[in-house]
């Protein structure tokens, strides 16, 4: 299902269909956010340039992507 469709059903009346929507929208943006950390990372972006743009915290950035991204900087 497409994000959009995704997004649609996840206001759908019946909560089967939108926990199920909601649960795959997490799922992608979970994956989406991994890729642009990691897009980051490679482009020399530090933990805080990240967390800024993400609205976290670095430690939260680095916590959550560090082991997968590189410690440095």
């Amino acid at each position: 299902m497409t994000a959009t469709k995704l997004a649609g059903a996840a206001s759908d009346d019946d909560p089967r269909v939108g926990l199920a929507a909601v649960a795959s929208l997490r799922a992608l943006l979970e994956s989406l956010e991994e890729l642009q950390v990691a897009s980051a990372r490679h482009k020399g972006w530090s933990w805080q340039e990240i967390a800024d743009v993400l609205g976290v915290s670095r430690q939260a950035a680095h916590k959550k992507y560090g082991r997968r991204f590189g410690k440095g900087r």
